[in-house]
């Protein structure tokens, strides 16, 4: 009335119209507004029971002092007391430079529109930055509602303990989907990456950690926790390790959400609710957290890690090189011994020339006669251009494969009767595919992954990539760089290889130009297409499981195993090619079953999770590849696959098993096929039954059995045959038969696995145990490498006590 009094003593007379009038409605407003809504000077950690309407508002005031050195987080946390209310309660919060505002009860929803309804809420309030060295800031709480009736609540504003996080201290918290918790970490000075680490003792309920900078406003609920920032679900463990220079404030925001359901880290699903509108009960959804910020690693430790990764390979170089030098001073010094005798004693020159004369081949020092069984033919190379069809076409040639390769006992001398340029054409073809093969199987992996990165980096979203977060050093852009250079042994092993294999080459090619007999007609045939095939397999395995390791997810899974299945498959033929060169599977036909493998891969791993047909499918045409390819290897290519095969296979079994009771011709072959077939239906009736999620490592564990089956029979049936393995060939199967075993013991910690949800996947994640740079899996890397090289140098040098033997005493089987 007052304001009203002083307004209208000022009027002229006759001056009361339409101003009047709006005047007297201001008023009205004003005085209801006062008589509307009351404001509380409010004080900290004290709880306000109060009750609210449509035509009641309570302002809450509350006056802290900031100071730019500490941060003191503030937390305001609501309870709403009256059932089932009609319109929810509003809160907002108004700071200096900030808004907040929630609805209580707060409805959060879930999968297919779930509903969850929380009564009580509890916020930590954003803190504004601060000029001065300290200041009063003053911030309101507003509590209203549209509801006609009282609505009561609690109210309590309070300071949050530890709200800034120490280094190296691990401060224990409880959250709930409504009552969300963050926490602030200031680099200290000398820190410029860290690794934020929250734990828990239970599994469920999923949560969710986030790493965001400091702003307001502060994403912190589980419809928006995604929105900025970088982020991981969590059951009992998460980690996600963070750069200085990622924060221009050099201090982020740790905060930690407890979803509504739990299906994001693998728990169950609950049902599709009936009526959309339906609340549904969200149960007790509390979780206690531990949170550790640690120091991550230094440059220092960057670097002693590379330095320690090219040491260990390249100290194979340095051997490699040394036991050339050693080799060739030994073979100088024994054809010096044998040419120059009058340097030595005549006792010593006898000696000299024994051992010589007793070690050279009979190619070497004369003709000799081929035993009947295994006569072969020896022939000298074409100087004009052959090819291999030019033999295969002739009708006499192609009798006598029919007589020689069905001979109950076979020498080396009648399964290499093609010339040897052919051959050696036919198997550098292997080379060139391959070759051919990794630059247009690289160059998309190389550019998705990069892709799959990009995308992790610019969204944050840390689910998309399974790492070992305990383990997992970034650099530059790259996430886990210590996974992708643990692959560097590949490559360079590989390397070594073919120069080993380009060594031996160039040897073979200077003794054949000087027609060197033992070259020529003794020993197992020289082929090096297949040894620069694995080699180059070898070189991209470490090129694609490093691209795998960029973002390990099960999309990209083939990409690691797809030249594991190569290098299975090429040494198999390397195998069979050594004592079977003429009739050994081309390179079309070889990487042709070798593509149908990896097809099969992808179906798995897209459509071969608990599809019962999809794995009925597959044992079939797996039981049925391993019939066809038996007969294959039993016949020795000398059979037809047409529509007569059925009724020969009954006439075979009737004539030989029924009507004369007679055993298999070729019993070392039958045995080894047998076995084979024993272990391939098991295997497939394994998958068949189990069904197990990780198809490819299925599929790659049936070309490892099958591998080890053929080279323990090889092993076997060499020294069954009177043959040696010479001392290096031993050293090399030894050595690498250990370092198989303790790299399968790397392999199998099983440090994270993309058959589960990433948050499980997560649960498994270890600490690193090797300088503080490498984990299991990068031991793995290591180990495996070296193995795989020792398993080819076996191939390579396991035949060489038969490099003095005729071709037509060295048996096939």
């Amino acid at each position: 009335m007052g304001l009203f009094a002083r307004w209208k003593s000022r009027l002229k007379p006759g001056a009361v119209g339409a101003d009047c009038v709006l005047l007297w409605l201001l008023w009205l407003s004003v005085e209801q507004q006062a008589a509307k809504g009351s404001q509380i000077n409010a004080l900290f950690g004290v709880t306000y029971n109060s009750t609210v309407n449509a035509e009641n508002e309570t302002i809450y005031a509350f006056n802290h002092t900031v100071s730019r050195n500490q941060t003191d987080g503030v937390r305001v946390w609501v309870n709403l007391q009256s059932e089932n209310p009609k319109s929810p309660v509003l809160v907002v919060v108004r700071q200096k430079q900030a808004v907040l505002s929630f609805q209580v009860p707060l409805i959060l929803r879930g999968l297919y529109q779930r509903k969850y309804q929380y009564t009580q809420v509890g916020r930590t309030l954003c803190q504004p930055p601060t000029h001065g060295m300290s200041e009063n800031q003053l911030f309101y709480v507003d509590v209203s509602t549209l509801s006609i009736f009282g609505i009561s609540y609690q109210l309590r504003v309070s300071h949050v303990e530890s709200f800034t996080l120490l280094t190296n201290t691990k401060f224990s918290f409880t959250a709930t989907p409504s009552q969300p918790q963050y926490f602030k970490y200031v680099f200290p000075d000398g820190v410029d990456t860290v690794i934020v680490k929250v734990n828990s003792q239970i599994t469920f309920p999923c949560s969710v950690m986030s790493i965001q900078d400091i702003q307001c406003p502060v994403y912190d609920l589980d419809n928006n926790v995604a929105f900025i920032g970088m982020y991981q679900t969590m059951t009992t463990t998460a980690a996600i390790t963070v750069q200085r220079k990622d924060f221009p404030s050099n201090s982020f925001y740790v905060i930690v959400v407890v979803k509504t359901e739990d299906e994001a880290c693998g728990g169950p699903l609950k049902f599709y609710p009936l009526l959309p509108d339906k609340l549904m009960d969200p149960g007790n959804r509390s979780k206690t957290l531990d949170v550790v910020v640690t120091p991550a690693i230094n440059s220092e430790v960057y670097i002693f890690g590379m330095l320690f990764c090219f040491g260990i390979f390249l100290s194979f170089y340095v051997l490699t090189v040394t036991a050339a030098c050693v080799q060739y001073k030994r073979m100088t010094q024994k054809k010096e011994g044998l040419h120059n005798p009058a340097d030595v004693s005549p006792a010593e020159t006898a000696s000299l020339l024994g051992k010589g004369l007793a070690s050279a081949s009979p190619c070497e020092y004369g003709s000799f006669e081929r035993s009947s069984e295994c006569a072969g033919r020896s022939r000298q190379e074409s100087l004009s251009s052959v090819e291999e069809d030019d033999y295969d076409t002739l009708a006499d040639i192609d009798s006598d494969k029919n007589i020689v390769r069905t001979k109950k006992f076979l020498c080396v001398s009648d399964l290499a009767r093609k010339d040897k340029r052919v051959l050696s054409k036919k198997y550098q073809i292997y080379f060139w595919n391959i070759a051919t093969i990794a630059v247009f199987y690289a160059l998309p992996v190389i550019q998705l992954v990069i892709t799959y990165q990009t995308v992790v980096n610019v969204t944050g979203n840390q689910d998309i990539c399974y790492y070992n977060f305990l383990c997992a050093h970034p650099l530059g852009p790259i996430s886990s760089f210590n996974n992708i250079l643990s692959n560097l042994g590949y490559i360079l092993l590989g390397l070594l290889f073919l120069l080993i294999v380009l060594c031996r080459e160039i040897i073979h090619k200077r003794a054949l130009f000087r027609n060197d007999l033992a070259a020529l007609e003794c020993g197992i045939p020289k082929h090096f297409g297949l040894y620069y095939a694995m080699g180059t397999a070898l070189m991209m395995e470490g090129i694609l499981s490093a691209c795998y390791h960029v973002c390990p997810n099960y999309t990209n899974f083939q990409f690691d195993t797809s030249f594991m299945y190569m290098i299975a498959g090429l040494c198999m033929l390397k195998l069979y090619q050594k004592r079977h060169p003429d009739i050994n599977a081309s390179a079309y036909t070889a990487y042709a079953c070798l593509a149908g493998v990896i097809f099969f891969s992808v179906l798995g791993v897209v459509f071969g999770k608990g599809n019962t047909a999809f794995w009925i499918v597959f044992s079939v045409i797996h039981i049925l590849a391993t019939l066809l390819l038996s007969t294959q290897l039993y016949y020795m290519g000398r059979w037809r696959l047409d529509s007569g095969v059925l009724r020969r296979m009954v006439y075979i079994i009737y004539t030989d098993s029924i009507r004369q009771c007679s055993g298999p011709m070729y019993i070392d072959r039958m045995v080894l096929l047998v076995m084979g077939n024993i272990v391939n239906w098991s295997l497939a009736a394994y998958g068949l039954i189990e069904r197990p999620n990780d198809f490819a490592s299925y599929l790659l564990a049936i070309g490892i059995c099958n591998l080890l089956l053929y080279f323990a029979f090889y092993i076997i049936m060499k020294l069954r045959s009177g043959e040696r393995i010479k001392c290096f060939a031993l050293v090399c199967i030894l050595f690498t038969a250990v370092i198989w075993g303790f790299a399968l013991f790397f392999f199998f910690q099983g440090l994270s696995t993309w058959q589960k949800t990433p948050a499980e996947s997560r649960e498994h994640n270890r600490e690193c145990i090797l300088l503080s740079f490498f984990d299991d899996h990068d031991i793995w890397h290591f180990l495996s490498s070296i193995a795989m090289f020792g398993s080819f140098l076996v191939l390579l040098t396991m035949d060489d006590d038969l490099d003095a033997v005729q071709r037509d005493k060295i048996y096939v089987f």
